[in-house]
């Protein structure tokens, strides 16, 4: 099982830092490029549209739809 990776960022000129997998921050980081949005903004995009949810949890269900849709 991989280590989780530790990154600072900054959602809505509020730091926090958000702990993954490698494997998740290298599909977030895909997810960005394809839509031409910085890491920062695809998380904060991620961020605004969680339903009470773990900023964690939803990123990885983010990178999950993400592959689902993909087939």
């Amino acid at each position: 099982m991989s280590t989780l990776r530790k990154r600072s960022i900054n959602l809505s000129g509020h730091a926090t830092s958000l702990a993954l997998e490698p494997e998740f921050w290298a599909v977030l980081e895909t997810m960005a490029a394809e839509t031409g949005s910085s890491l920062a903004g695809l998380i904060g995009t991620i961020d605004q549209a969680r339903p009470g949810q773990l900023l964690a949890s939803a990123c990885r269900l983010a990178v999950l739809a993400h592959l689902q849709s993909r087939g």
